[in-house]
């Protein structure tokens, strides 16, 4: 259909009324050609959530963070165990820092807030759907002024992470979800020098892919901001 990947996808959401604008939106999506979205389950419960990914093997999952006296969070991190290749995009309320944190280190490849669906939502998908991570604007620029203004080592609970400037700037840029050609262009330099950076920056934080870097990076950022509340 419109030459676009199948996309199949469950949503979670213990509102009713917010699961059906949802189906809404994904089907003007589909119908303008944008890309290829059919929901295939949806359900307001973890339990159910998880039968669903066992019986279905969605490519997407739509996923809110606070059900019912559950959290998504146990989805995630079940779907992280037994279910990676399945990808996890949570669409919640809430827009603490603390939350969008675990919602990262538990699996999930993107965040955005509720309030801004319509206008993001579209997005969001083809970037996650394109190995990528996203980020709403505000927080992604949020760590961005962190990164860019932080001179000092940055500091985790385990050890100090010496990043050169470049290094720094190159995270940014990945936390803002640019492709290495992106960077490249940004940056004016090699797609070769950004992966070279980027293989520098993996190994300082300890990480193997793009996503846990982003993951550590808002982990640095946290603990810093602790550090500061606490000093």
């Amino acid at each position: 259909m419109f030459g676009q990947p199948y996309i199949s996808t469950v949503l979670v959401d213990d509102e009713s009324l917010f699961r059906e604008n949802l189906k809404t939106l994904l089907k003007l999506y589909s119908s303008s050609g944008v890309m290829n979205l059919t929901v295939i389950g949806e359900t307001d419960s973890a339990a159910k959530a998880i039968n669903l990914v066992n019986r279905y093997h969605p490519h997407l999952m739509l996923l809110d963070l606070e059900l019912e006296q559950e959290s998504g969070l146990d989805i995630l991190k079940y779907l992280q165990t037994l279910h990676s290749s399945i990808i996890t995009l949570v669409l919640s309320a809430h827009q603490e820092d603390n939350l969008i944190f675990e919602a990262m280190q538990s699996g999930a490849k993107g965040y955005i807030f509720k309030m801004n669906i319509v206008q993001q939502l579209g997005e969001a998908i083809n970037t996650v759907m394109n190995d990528k991570v996203y980020f709403p604007p505000e927080v992604a620029t949020q760590f961005f002024h962190y990164f860019n203004t932080c001179s000092e080592p940055l500091v985790n609970a385990e050890k100090k992470i010496d990043l050169t400037r470049r290094e720094k700037e190159v995270l940014q840029y990945l936390i803002k979800g640019l492709s290495n050609e992106q960077i490249a262009q940004q940056l004016y330099i090699t797609v070769a020098t950004v992966k070279a950076h980027l293989t520098a920056i993996f190994n300082k934080l300890g990480v193997k892919n793009r996503t846990q870097a982003i993951v550590a990076a808002m982990k640095v950022h946290q603990v810093s901001a602790n550090l500061t509340s606490l000093s």
